[in-house]
C-alpha cells in the first residue's frame, strides 16, 4: 500500500519551507492549470528533503534539479520542474486505489506525489535503471514519511510484471518508442503519461486504448534527460563545452564537423529578425517552431546553453559549416553561425514565417496514433504528409503524428 505521506510537516523543523512550499504553488497556479489534487499533493509534500545537497529555498523554485551526470558531463538524473510535473500528473489522473508505475525514480519526488494521489488504498511503485538512485530515492521517500513507496533496481522498459496490472503509468524520462511491456501491464481502461519522441522533440503525451491502437487524449511541451540501457533512442547530444554548459542534441548522428567546437557558435552571428513584437511566451515560440521542424526538416537540431544572449533552449538548423538557431526575446530573430550559416539562417526564417502562416501549430493541438507493429498492422501510408498526417516508423510502434 502506497503511504499517504501524512507525516513528512514533523522533518520541517522551521516554518520556511512550508511557505516556500506554498508560495511555490501559487506560482503555479498562477501560470497554468493544476488540479486540486495535485496542487493539494505538491503543498503536502517537502520537495527540499528529496534534493538534501539544494538549498531548501532553492528547492521550491520552479526549476529542474540536476542530480547526476555521466562521465562526459550528459544530466542523466534530476528532480524534474515542478511545472512540468503538475502538468503530467495533471494528465495522468490517478486517484484513491489506483495501481501506478513510474518508469524512472529519480530523487522519488514525483513518486511521493503520486503516493499522495492514489491513498489511501493505491500502490506505487517506482523502477530505475541504477542502483544509486534507487537507494536514494528510498533514503529520501522514508524522510518524506512516503517509505512505502516501492522502488525497484529495474530496466524500466521491462515494466513490473510480478505487480501489473497497473490503473496507470507515468514515465518521468524521455522515451523514443512505447515500450510493449507497458501496454500489455496496463489494466483495461488504463492510462499512460510519457515524454515520447518525435523525431527529436519531446511532448508529453497521454494515451489509451482505441481498439488495437493507442489515442492520446491530451499532448503538452515537455523536455527531459533520454531513457538509457537498451531501450534508448537513436537521439545524441553532445557537450560543445562544461563552463558555461551549452549541448547541442541531433534526433539522429551525423555528421556536423567543427560544430563540435562550440567556438562555431560562439562566433559574431548573422542575424535576421524574422518579427519584431513576439506576442507569445519565449517557451511556447521554441516548443511550437521545434515541433514544426522536427516535422518538416531533417537537418533541425537542438541547442541549450548561454550563446551571449542568456541561458536559451532552442531550436535551429545542423550542417556541416554552420548553424542556425531560434532566438525568442521579445522577438523573433534568427541567428546564423558558421561558413553557411547566413544561409541556413534565411532558411529558417522561412520555416518560421510557415510555421507563422500555419497558425503557429503547438503541441496542444497534435493528435498522435500509436499502431503496434505486428504482422496483422494496418498499412499506413509511406507519404509522411499523406492526409496532412506525418508518420513515424520506430521499432515496436508507429506514430501517425498531424496538427489539429
Amino acid at each position: 500500500m502506497a503511504a499517504a505521506c501524512g507525516n513528512n510537516e514533523r522533518m520541517d523543523s522551521h516554518p520556511r519551507p512550508t511557505r516556500w512550499r506554498q508560495a511555490m504553488v501559487a506560482r503555479l497556479e498562477a501560470a497554468q492549470d493544476v488540479a486540486a489534487p495535485v496542487a493539494a499533493a505538491m503543498l503536502a509534500v517537502p520537495r527540499h528533503l528529496f534534493v538534501p545537497g539544494v538549498e531548501p529555498e532553492a528547492a521550491y523554485r520552479d526549476e529542474p534539479i540536476v542530480t547526476k551526470r555521466d562521465a562526459e558531463g550528459r544530466p542523466i538524473s534530476s528532480s524534474s520542474q515542478p511545472a512540468i510535473m503538475a502538468t503530467m500528473l495533471g494528465q495522468l489522473g490517478v486517484r484513491p486505489g489506483h495501481r501506478v508505475l513510474e518508469i524512472g525514480a529519480g530523487t522519488g519526488y514525483n513518486a511521493a506525489l503520486l503516493a499522495r494521489l492514489a491513498g489511501p488504498g493505491g500502490r506505487v511503485v517506482s523502477l530505475d535503471l541504477d542502483a544509486d538512485i534507487v537507494q536514494r530515492a528510498r533514503e529520501h521517500l522514508s524522510a518524506a514519511g512516503a517509505g512505502e513507496v516501492e522502488v525497484r533496481c529495474l530496466d524500466g522498459a521491462g515494466g513490473c510484471p510480478e505487480l501489473a496490472p497497473y490503473d496507470r503509468l507515468i514515465a518521468t524520462v524521455g522515451v523514443w518508442d512505447l515500450a510493449p511491456a507497458w501496454p500489455a501491464q496496463l489494466a483495461p481502461g488504463g492510462r499512460l503519461v510519457v515524454p515520447l519522441d518525435l523525431r527529436g522533440v519531446q511532448v508529453s503525451v497521454a494515451m489509451e486504448r482505441d481498439g488495437g491502437r493507442w489515442v492520446s487524449r491530451s499532448v503538452r511541451p515537455c523536455g527531459f534527460m533520454r531513457m538509457r540501457g537498451p531501450f534508448a533512442g537513436p537521439e545524441t547530444v553532445t557537450v560543445l563545452r562544461r563552463d558555461p554548459e551549452a549541448l547541442l542534441m541531433l534526433p539522429e548522428p551525423r555528421e556536423l564537423g567543427e560544430l563540435h567546437d562550440a567556438a562555431a557558435l560562439d562566433a559574431a552571428p548573422t542575424e535576421i529578425t524574422v518579427r519584431r513584437e513576439e506576442p507569445a511566451p519565449p517557451f511556447a515560440a521554441v516548443t511550437g517552431l521545434a515541433l514544426w521542424l522536427a516535422l518538416h526538416e531533417p537537418r533541425w537540431c537542438g541547442v541549450s546553453g548561454d550563446f551571449g544572449r542568456g541561458p536559451v533552449y532552442t531550436a535551429g538548423l545542423a550542417e556541416p559549416g554552420g548553424v542556425a538557431v531560434l532566438q525568442a526575446d521579445g522577438s523573433l530573430t534568427v541567428r546564423g553561425h558558421g561558413a553557411a550559416g547566413a544561409r541556413l539562417a534565411a532558411e529558417l526564417a522561412a520555416h518560421v514565417r510557415a510555421w507563422d502562416e500555419a497558425g503557429r501549430p503547438e503541441a496542444s493541438t497534435l493528435r498522435i496514433e500509436a499502431h503496434p507493429n505486428t504482422p496483422n498492422a494496418p498499412d499506413l501510408p509511406d507519404d509522411p504528409a499523406a492526409g496532412g498526417r506525418v508518420v513515424i516508423r520506430k521499432r515496436h510502434t508507429t506514430l501517425v503524428v498531424g496538427f489539429g
